[in-house]
């Protein structure tokens, strides 16, 4: 079950100073979590300590593996209670998903398979179709859509009401279909 989503931008806001290296800002443009209001508080730093580990893998590409050319950078790190996986676009926005899913495998998680039948000559192929990718590639086209309001300030928190509930929507199918 997802327990929390967010959104980090690579933005440096107009407010703040900008950072003293001459990479970009880690500034969140929206976080949701789905929890008690009691782990927001958590929540919000087990995704904060996510980001080293995305700035880690992204920085350090012979550590990180193969998974440095793909979007989805799979299992960043688990918790006693949580996993936190991630999703890297190519303009280096982040989005962080944490789950209470500690059963599941990283090698499942890849590897979700879907019968698909050929048209000409019906035979049946097997695919992988990573769920998580999809959730992710589902999440970044609302992001997408959200960002793309001429009314949206680059770099400011994403406060639109129709963004959270196609969020929320998003986080209600994916949790329906793993259970």
């Amino acid at each position: 079950m997802i327990v929390c989503v967010a959104v980090v931008g690579n933005q440096v806001r107009s407010d703040r100073p900008r950072p003293l290296r001459g990479g970009a800002q880690n500034n969140p443009v929206y976080l949701q979590s789905f929890t008690e209001a009691d782990d927001a508080l958590k929540l919000h730093h087990i995704v904060h300590c996510s980001l080293d580990v995305i700035d880690e893998r992204v920085n350090n590409p012979k550590r990180s593996g193969p998974t440095l050319n793909e979007t989805f950078l799979g299992l960043l790190y688990p918790t006693e209670n949580y996993k936190v996986y991630g999703y890297l676009t190519n303009t280096k926005v982040k989005f962080i998903m944490v789950t209470t899913d500690l059963d599941v495998k990283d090698a499942d998680v890849r590897n979700l398979k879907v019968i698909l039948q050929n048209h000409y000559k019906y035979v049946s192929v097997l695919v992988q179709i990573p769920t998580y990718i999809m959730f992710f590639r589902r999440f970044h086209a609302a992001y997408v859509d959200a960002v793309s309001n001429p009314f949206h300030v680059p770099g400011k928190k994403i406060t639109s009401k129709s963004f959270a509930e196609r969020v929320s929507v998003i986080v209600k199918s994916f949790g329906s279909t793993a259970t």
